[in-house]
């Protein structure tokens, strides 16, 4: 602290400093950075299947003078069983990452890529892995964007939206 800030004086902007946080700071990352995986979601599924097969088999067991073991317990293990083969059948492997989509993308589009960002989002009933792709091109102010679907699991392009760019850039030329 200088003699102005000591006096309550607020400081200049030549003393303020901004730092990013610790958790923030990407070139202290020594490994890329790896994509969670959806055949995660198989793990869950198999355990409420075992656990609603045991709700099921705890009821048949139990016998109709049973005062804790009732209808609902079955219930509950239908429930689970059928949110388990839901788990299982949304497992797809994802086995076509950012940087691939990104590749797939930018032949796509059919203009050199500047700036892009990569978004896994789920379509359909099954949630098959979706990479959403925003692309800009490589000028200083880019003159074209473009919008592609990638597909996870194999790669293919589901959609794709390419125009000339309608953003005004000038106010941000140097």
């Amino acid at each position: 602290m200088n003699e102005d800030q000591e006096a309550g004086e607020p400081a200049s902007d030549e003393d303020v400093r901004d730092e990013l946080p610790a958790n923030l700071d990407t070139t202290a990352i020594a490994t890329p950075y790896l994509f969670p995986n959806n055949s995660r979601r198989r793990i869950p599924g198999v355990l409420y299947i075992l656990i609603g097969i045991g709700c099921i088999a705890l009821v048949a067991s139990a016998g109709d003078d049973a005062v804790m073991v009732n209808g609902g317990v079955s219930i509950a293990g239908i429930a689970l069983i059928i949110v388990g083969l839901y788990h299982l059948q949304g497992g797809w492997d994802l086995s076509f990452d950012e940087e691939q989509a990104l590749q797939a993308a930018t032949r796509q589009v059919g203009f050199p890529v500047g700036h892009a960002s990569a978004q896994l989002g789920w379509r359909g009933f099954r949630s098959r892995p979706t990479w959403r792709i925003l692309l800009y091109s490589n000028e200083p102010s880019p003159e074209h964007r473009g919008l592609v679907l990638v597909d996870g699991i194999d790669g293919e392009i589901i959609d794709h939206f390419s125009e000339h760019n309608p953003e005004d850039w000038s106010a941000y030329q140097t």
